[in-house]
């Protein structure tokens, strides 16, 4: 008789791995996550092209992505208002961006599906606890904003362009251009007369302060309040597939 032959056991299947794209008004960042959205490359950053239309942006990204190694889908947080993958906004970017089918261009260019999400709202699933009512701000070019309830987003709050004082808004007065204007010290003054306004304004039970200026911070903040690592812009792109 022959041998009774074995096939040869099957490999279980590779997990998925997330690419996390952070695009900003400064820098575009990348990095790949796990299945449970733990880093698996080093962070990636490159200058974000000026000017920034649609099409320097997503070349930039394409360079960025031949670098990190294989993935199987993407996650995108965006400085503008988004809606099903279309950007609706971009006040840090080029004016083309309004109307972009940013998440059908992009899949097509990188043959991978993708999901796309307002920046401000990628660093919040990347820091909040999920419990009460938590408001996350981003401090750099502008300004962004995301509100949670229990875990669950409120969409499209724009805050960074309602008006906070004397007519100007918050990404006015708080933004990258105003804090070169004025200084370090006189730009966290007005940081802590935000922070005051919004707590009355949202009735928080925690603030999440991140972007690239959190690091500018030098006052002490209220006890609710906490600075968040910039990398959580990234780590956050895994909540884009949570169904």
């Amino acid at each position: 008789m022959e041998p009774t032959r074995q096939a040869p056991p099957k490999m279980p299947p590779r997990p998925v791995r997330t690419l996390a794209l952070d695009i900003g008004g400064t820098g575009i960042k990348a990095l790949i996550l796990s299945a449970t959205g733990k880093p698996l490359t080093e962070r990636a950053r490159v200058k974000t092209p000026r000017p920034a239309t649609p099409g320097a942006v997503l070349n930039t990204i394409t360079e960025m992505v031949n670098a990190q190694g294989k993935f199987d889908r993407v996650s995108v947080g965006f400085p503008g208002v988004v809606r099903r993958g279309v950007t609706i906004t971009a006040p840090n970017l080029d004016g083309n961006w309004r109307g972009y089918k940013l998440a059908d261009v992009l899949s097509k260019k990188l043959g991978k599906p993708i999901r796309v999400a307002n920046d401000a709202d990628v660093q919040g699933y990347g820091a909040i606890s999920s419990q009460g009512v938590e408001l996350v701000i981003t401090l750099g070019t502008g300004m962004g904003s995301a509100l949670f309830v229990d875990g669950r987003l409120v969409p499209n709050l724009e805050m960074a362009h309602h008006p906070f004082q004397r007519g100007r808004t918050y990404e006015e007065l708080l933004g990258d251009k105003a804090r070169k204007k004025i200084g370090k010290k006189k730009w966290n003054k007005r940081l802590v007369r935000a922070i005051r306004t919004l707590e009355h304004l949202f009735n928080y039970d925690r603030l999440y302060v991140g972007g690239g200026n959190a690091k500018k911070i030098v006052v002490k903040l209220p006890s609710n309040t906490r600075i968040v690592e910039n990398v959580a812009g990234l780590l956050g792109g895994i909540a884009l597939w949570r169904d």
